[in-house]
């Protein structure tokens, strides 16, 4: 099927995202040779839980994972697709989508309009897209922003994902490839709003946490600034949008402290890519493939999102962050089926 990709950047570019990917897509992604092996991904089997006040718990990760930057697999899977023959349209934005006669019409800034038959939004947590098409998750404002930094950092081991919490917020640190860590952080927007700004919200609310604070002094900053972005939703999404069949955090976004959102989006991708050959190759509806989406969709990620939101209310307070660090210590079953409940099976 011809394939025609429309990204408002160029590649390589950075993302904010945690950068840890859950083994249980490792074995799709190495079937269909997209597994980014020469990148020497770091292999990440232990998890660490500190509250505000710097108390601390490690626990064993079951499935386990690997920690790669958007940066490095993105441009990877971005060259695996050109050479598989899809069309790229970069540094172009698309302005509408228009659903007309069983067929759309997709509008570029820039460049002719363009006809599909198929349309799918993989455009992450919040787009311009988003608010053209009216979804309702953005009628109910987020008080959350995300910030991401690269740093060099030789106080965590490469075997190590963490999630230190800190005043109404968390902040999770894992290597990737090479040399460097990702340092990626969910805040509300009320500790930036009390701040100068980010470099001062990150000394006078994040630094509380002995842990944090020790990374923001001894750490070697990568970016010459971080990377940000504003309004993230936790709030209920549909699969599919006037007749857009969406995919990833354009569908759901699971709490970024569960650590499987980067899964998710590729099985996601994985269902949505089977129904839509089969929409091709089988001559189905539109009415059944949009049907067989969402049902699939819901059935894999709806209650894992659910999960996700409930866990969150365990962190971004000391109260909160020391009973999670409590429950981690005490009772390891109790742990681990809080971390099974985000994730899913190989594949």
């Amino acid at each position: 099927l011809p394939v025609t990709l429309i990204e408002k950047k160029k590649y390589p570019f950075h993302r904010v995202c945690g950068e840890y990917i859950s083994n249980e897509v490792r074995h799709f992604l190495e079937r269909l040779d997209i597994f980014p092996e020469h990148l020497q991904p770091s292999l990440i089997t232990r998890l660490q839980l500190t509250s505000t006040n710097g108390k601390s718990a490690f626990l064993p990760l079951e499935m386990g994972g690997f920690g790669v930057s958007r940066y490095e697999f993105d441009h990877f899977l971005y060259q695996k697709a050109t050479a598989m023959g899809v069309e790229f349209i970069l540094q172009r934005q698309v302005g509408a989508v228009k659903f007309v006669n069983n067929s759309f019409c997709v509008e570029v800034e820039g460049a002719s309009d363009m006809e599909a038959d198929v349309v799918i939004g993989a455009f992450g947590k919040r787009s311009r897209l988003d608010r053209q098409m009216g979804r309702k998750f953005l009628e109910k404002r987020s008080p959350y922003i995300g910030v991401k930094h690269h740093i060099e950092y030789d106080g965590h081991p490469d075997d190590l994902i963490a999630l230190h919490n800190f005043k109404d917020g968390y902040c999770g640190i894992n290597k990737v490839e090479g040399n460097k860590y990702n340092l990626c952080y969910l805040s509300a927007r009320s500790n930036l709003s009390a701040s100068s700004g980010i470099p001062g919200m990150e000394e006078s609310v994040l630094s509380q946490n002995p842990y944090l604070k020790e990374i923001f002094t001894e750490a070697r900053f990568l970016f010459k600034k971080p990377e940000v972005i504003n309004e993230i939703s936790f709030e209920t999404k549909e699969p599919v949008e006037q007749h857009v069949l969406m995919c990833g955090d354009a569908a759901g976004m699971i709490t970024p402290l569960c650590g499987n959102g980067m899964a998710m989006a590729i099985r996601s991708a994985k269902i949505l890519s089977e129904e839509v050959t089969g929409y091709f190759n089988d001559h189905r509806s539109r009415e059944k493939l949009e049907h067989n989406y969402s049902r699939r969709w819901r059935e894999l990620f709806e209650k894992k999102l659910w999960k996700g939101r409930q866990i969150q209310k365990l962190f971004g307070s000391e109260i909160a962050s020391n009973l999670a660090v409590l429950i981690a210590k005490r009772s390891r079953l109790i742990a681990d089926f809080l971390v099974r409940q985000t994730h899913g099976d190989t594949f």
